[in-house]
């Protein structure tokens, strides 16, 4: 049986009890596992990591599982932290310790990637600002995407679609968290990507 590993931040983590290896929480990891039963599927998400704490962790939480596949969702909240904190979470910083975790990976796994774009929704109002922030780390995942022949989940303009179709609030009511609902489908998007790829 392969083996899919997610990592990221709270949006991947969905909740999932880190003193059980076998938890995926209660979001979209949880659901692709039911839509994929044929594969092995971990949760190694993390509330409120940026790239730099996944990167802190990569060792024991990626390389050491070495999966068929890993799938990473990570960005938004290196924007969070530049407007909560102020903290330095430039674009070139980001992207360089982003490729250091995809070198290590194709250095040290067989695992094929797959990358998934970080995404803000406009509500509340503010997240309106994050823009001028995250816009340019989702064309530097798309950048590496396509360095590392990785696969890539576009999200942001799909969520924001469905917010606009749907309302914000029943997709992701603080623009970063998603509902049941939002999750949906971020899964739904992953298998179908997903599927293509293991086509090849």
């Amino acid at each position: 049986m392969k083996t899919i590993l997610f990592q990221g931040d709270s949006i991947t983590d969905a909740g999932r009890n880190r003193a059980d290896s076998g938890s995926l929480g209660e979001g979209y990891v949880a659901m692709i596992s039911r839509m994929l039963p044929e594969f092995r599927v971990i949760n190694r998400g993390v509330s409120g990591d940026l790239t730099t704490d996944m990167r802190a962790r990569w060792q024991q939480d990626a390389i050491r599982l070495a999966p068929d596949y890993l799938s990473i969702l990570i960005g938004v909240n290196d924007t969070w932290r530049s407007f909560s904190e102020w903290r330095d979470t430039s674009t070139s910083a980001f992207k360089a310790v982003y490729a250091d975790v995809l070198e290590d990976a194709t250095q040290n796994t067989e695992a094929k990637l797959i990358l998934m774009e970080p995404f803000v929704l406009p509500i509340p109002a503010d997240r309106k600002d994050w823009r001028a922030d995250l816009d340019p780390k989702i064309h530097a995942v798309r950048e590496l995407a396509d360095e590392y022949g990785a696969l890539y989940v576009p999200l942001d303009g799909m969520l924001n679609a469905a917010g606009i179709a749907q309302g914000y609030a029943e997709i992701a009511p603080d623009g970063v968290h998603p509902t049941k609902r939002g999750h949906e489908l971020i899964a739904e998007a992953w298998c179908w990507s997903f599927a293509s790829f293991t086509k090849k």
